[in-house]
């Protein structure tokens, strides 16, 4: 038995096809029906104000994107125990520039992420295709996952993302299933993982499946959080400039952050933290954790505070970094802006602009295309990189560290630059690898 929902984001992850800009309209079917819970159309919206100069409007909501007659339902369980984490470093000590070096691990091209367990040393490295790849010492073994019949990597589908359980032997995977009609759902699912870390296809459990409306901006990053949940990206549906208005629409999961207990819940595939913002709110999902995103491409918690940061990839003028600080919820409820902004900047008028939490940062998109997101640095082996938040963009191929102080950023410094950089990844002892499509897997060393 599974859930089911709907999604889609612009990404830039494939070898098969050019990338795409983020901004532009994609043909495909419009608004498939939400088949994950009966709700009505309920959003967050003020009246229509006056685009600043250079917005970009869209075309009014689509009026077909509904709610279907519910297949499931879902178990409202307790929230659990957040894990204590280190004393957070003095993040503002001037250190100098970091200086570093990429050293190249293994070469692979369709490499978009990677994820690692306790206990083991290895990174396991997803690739789009649908093969998960264990790196041990810098040696790669063989696939301990292979969904390539279940799975294509084109333009922003294919196997997007895995996390494995932080206390129990299973692993989440994030695909957009082949189904024939060019765009595909999006599917969360559930392995059994052995002592090895070979994973168990005949255990194979749906967690989850989200209908897509386009084939971009799918989201797919999946991150369990300190709290022990389960966090699940979702893009807005595709096409471009929120076409039907997802973003803000608590009644539908695309544009959001999603956060479940992904194993089963008495008859239910999974459960719904009771601490949810939306868990008792009629008319809206309990999946929810946060609202207003585009494209989470890539998200990722600082192992030493709990913080939420989030690439979101932007439209056709900014992109975006956000934060959601753990010790002022870590982003349960908040409302990241899109499609009323893009990055700070007025962008439909007919969304509210009230309520949302500003990015941390942001850039120009005529300067590169697609935030890959990234990691705040807690390792050892780079003093002067500590606490920095390193991150990448597909297009330039520029991974940049942002130093903070406090809660502001001081300094924006150009660390490297590598072709077609999907992900920036942090690995079990924290240190940070460049994920890149072109030049395979690297990490991120000191200079000296």
């Amino acid at each position: 038995m599974s859930g089911r929902l709907i999604v889609s984001t612009c990404v830039m992850v494939s070898l098969a096809t050019a990338v795409a800009a983020c901004g532009s309209d994609e043909n495909g079917r419009s608004g498939p029906s939400v088949t994950f819970a009966t709700v009505p159309a309920t959003t967050v919206s003020a009246a229509p104000e006056t685009l600043e100069t250079g917005a970009t409007s869209s075309e009014p909501p689509s009026t077909d994107g509904a709610p279907s007659d519910a297949v499931t339902t879902t178990t409202i369980i307790a929230p659990t125990t957040v894990v204590a984490v280190a004393p957070v470093p003095d993040d503002s000590a001037d250190l100098g520039v970091p200086a570093i070096r990429l050293q190249p691990i293994v070469d692979t091209e369709l490499a978009v992420g990677l994820s690692w367990r306790n206990g083991d040393q290895a990174v396991y490295i997803v690739e789009q295709d649908g093969l998960i790849i264990p790196v041990d010492n810098g040696i790669a073994g063989e696939p301990v996952l292979d969904i390539r019949d279940r799975t294509t990597a084109a333009d922003e589908r294919g196997l997007l993302g895995m996390a494995f359980h932080p206390t129990e032997p299973f692993a989440y995977v994030n695909y957009i299933a082949n189904d024939g009609d060019g765009t595909g759902d999006t599917v969360i699912a559930e392995y059994s993982v052995a002592a090895d870390g070979t994973f168990d296809p005949a255990s194979r459990r749906e967690v989850m499946v989200i209908d897509q409306p386009h084939n971009n901006h799918n989201g797919g990053d999946l991150a369990f959080g300190p709290d022990g949940y389960l966090y699940i990206g979702m893009g807005d549906g595709g096409a471009a400039n929120d076409p039907d208005r997802r973003s803000l629409n608590v009644a539908d999961p695309l544009g959001k952050m999603l956060r479940i207990d992904p194993r089963p819940a008495g008859d239910q595939p999974y459960g719904i933290p009771a601490d949810n913002p939306f868990a008792d709110v009629n008319g809206a999902l309990p999946e929810i954790f946060a609202v207003g995103l585009r494209n989470p491409w890539r998200f990722s918690f600082d192992r030493a505070t709990g913080d939420l940061w989030i690439g979101d990839v932007g439209q056709g003028e900014w992109e975006e970094i956000d934060v959601a600080w753990a010790d002022q919820g870590g982003g349960n409820g908040a409302n990241f802006g899109w499609s009323a902004f893009e990055g700070n900047h007025r962008f439909n008028a007919d969304q509210s602009p009230d309520g949302v939490t500003p990015p941390i940062f942001e850039y120009r998109h005529s300067l590169s295309c697609s935030v890959s997101g990234g990691v705040r640095y807690r390792g050892s082996a780079i003093p002067a990189l500590a606490g920095w938040y390193v991150f990448a963009d597909f297009c330039s191929g520029e991974v940049h560290g942002l130093q903070l102080a406090g809660r502001t950023v001081v300094q924006d410094v150009l660390l490297a630059t590598v072709a077609s950089v999907a992900a920036v990844e942090e690995g079990p002892d924290g240190e940070l690898f460049v994920v890149s499509q072109a030049e395979g897997l690297l990490a991120i060393a000191t200079a000296g």
